[in-house]
């Protein structure tokens, strides 16, 4: 007798991929809209499924098992499979190009997983993806170059959504020894960036001189500095590499302010794929930062309760 089939809940692989794609069971949950118990269990019914560990839980860490190696290309490909079929039938079918504006700093750590789940989704909308400046960005959406455009800026203008209130920092190499400088050696990326000014600003309100080491338009050139321990940098805290340090008010630097990261459409209105696109990038803000977004929430809540 031929052995029976057995059926694989889909449900159970996209809460396997979400966790190996964030790192956490938290932002997993945060990204799947359910409860951080809810994973934790999906994740345990799949290991009872297969007889195997997908993950090495020998440490804090999580990290994946050969098994959930060996599993997770085909898992996504199935995921790909499922969500594609489920757009052609229950969807519109959306196809065509969508042109979305990106800040250097904001594109790696954010932009991949919405990329690849929105290819996922919709595999006949190209998306071509432009980076730079913000106020080049905002100028290309202005004129129709752009559908999209995310944007980093002291504030949320009229007609923006506010994806993240994001802490300005001073960056640089562990253990290093350029913010003890005199004058203080600073990388900043192109003129027209609105992190140049609020740095000027603070470091003029604490009378520390300075000397420009990098100024260029290519993240990659500012980081150089860092790694080398000549220069230091303001950068937001949500793009700071995990080899870099972020410099306290103890190392003698002034405090930064924070900046908005903004998502703008053209004022002509969105389309529906690029609403699509939108629901995206706001999900993936939600599971990657949700609980800072919620801290911040509760302690501007806690400072208006406060007042007199």
């Amino acid at each position: 007798m031929a052995a029976l089939s057995r059926n694989i809940d889909v449900a159970l692989l996209r809460a396997f991929v979400a966790v190996v794609e964030t790192g956490s069971v938290t932002r997993a949950a945060h990204l799947l809209n359910l409860t951080q118990a809810a994973v934790s269990q999906q994740l345990k019914r799949l290991e009872e499924l297969f007889g195997v560990a997908l993950f090495d839980r020998s440490n804090r860490a999580l990290r994946t098992s050969a098994e959930g190696e060996r599993l997770l290309p085909h898992a996504q490909s199935m995921l790909t499979m499922n969500d594609a079929v489920w757009g052609l039938m229950s969807k519109p079918h959306y196809e065509g190009e969508l042109r979305v504006g990106v800040p250097h700093d904001v594109v790696e750590p954010n932009l991949p997983p919405v990329l690849k789940r929105f290819d996922r989704a919709w595999p006949r909308v190209h998306v071509t993806l432009i980076s730079g400046i913000t106020v080049d960005l905002l100028a290309a959406l202005e004129a129709g170059e752009l559908d999209v455009a995310l944007s980093t800026l002291p504030d949320t203008p009229d007609k923006a959504e506010l994806l993240l209130r994001d802490p300005l920092v001073w960056v640089g190499s562990p253990g290093g020894q350029a913010h003890l400088r005199q004058p203080l050696p600073v990388s900043f990326g192109s003129p027209a960036c609105a992190f140049r000014a609020s740095a000027l600003a603070a470091l003029a309100a604490v009378r520390r001189d300075w000397r420009p080491v990098c100024e260029a338009t290519v993240l990659d050139a500012v980081k150089a500095t860092l790694y080398a321990d000549t220069a230091i940098a303001p950068m937001l805290l949500s793009a700071v590499p995990a080899d870099l340090t972020v410099l306290e008010a103890a190392d003698g630097l002034p405090q930064l302010p924070p900046f908005c990261i903004n998502m703008h459409f053209h004022r002509s209105g969105r389309s529906a794929v690029a609403e699509e696109f939108a629901a995206f990038v706001r999900q993936e803000f939600a599971s990657r930062y949700g609980e800072r977004r919620q801290a911040a929430s509760a302690a501007a809540e806690q400072i208006e309760m406060e007042r007199p």
